[in-house]
């Protein structure tokens, strides 16, 4: 039985690669809404702590609405939200402090309260190459609006996602900015970094009919 569970496995992971080097060989049934799979997707960012290592932490309530044009991807939509009360870091001492509380609500961090979402909406789309290109968009954060530029790699695609059996489509993306750019000052530079590096993984699927 063993045996036969680990063969089932990588034949899925063989399928899975063989359809990641075949991404950019998009059909048209892939074209239209998509939905983000949440239990594949994560949204990371890290930055620099008194000139040491990076600390990184996540939000683990957002969400995408991707429209994707297949024959010409330059022309599909992208709007993004942001739950900055979602904000995980795991900090190791709980009992002294709920870190992720304090970020997520006190005015001086993401004050959520006032801004309970931040949002990204592209406004342009370049291809780089068959599978990659970058997406610029609107990043809305503390009630300030400035314009991001996402690096954006296409990692795979099914025409039929094993087991949900509906098209899929897999996107790595990476960006840097610069938090003061939206008000965000606190502590910066020399305490914790200006700069920002955000890592976003996503699978979506399009909904059944």
């Amino acid at each position: 039985m063993k045996t036969l569970i680990i063969a089932a496995c990588l034949s899925l992971a063989s399928y899975g690669l063989a359809q990641a080097a075949d991404a950019p060989a998009l059909s048209p049934v892939m074209s239209g809404p998509y939905e983000m799979d949440k239990t594949h997707a994560s949204l990371t960012w890290k930055v620099q702590h008194m000139g040491l290592a990076y600390y990184t932490a996540r939000f683990t309530d957002f969400d995408v609405d991707l429209n994707f044009d297949a024959s010409q991807p330059e022309k599909s939509t992208l709007v993004a939200v942001i739950n900055p009360a979602s904000v995980r870091t795991d900090y190791p001492y709980p009992e002294k402090e709920d870190f992720d509380k304090t970020l997520a609500d006190d005015a001086k961090w993401f004050n959520a309260g006032a801004f309970p979402k931040i949002t990204f909406t592209a406004t342009e789309i370049t291809l780089t190459s068959d599978h990659t290109g970058s997406v610029t968009g609107d990043l809305n954060f503390l009630g300030v609006t400035k314009p991001v530029t996402l690096d954006v790699t296409l990692d795979g695609s099914h025409e039929k996602r094993p087991f949900a059996g509906v098209p899929a489509l897999g996107f790595s993306a990476r960006t840097t900015i610069k938090r003061s750019d939206w008000g965000l000052k606190t502590y910066a530079p020399n305490i914790v970094g200006d700069d920002v590096q955000i890592i976003i993984e996503a699978e979506f699927m399009k909904p059944k009919d």
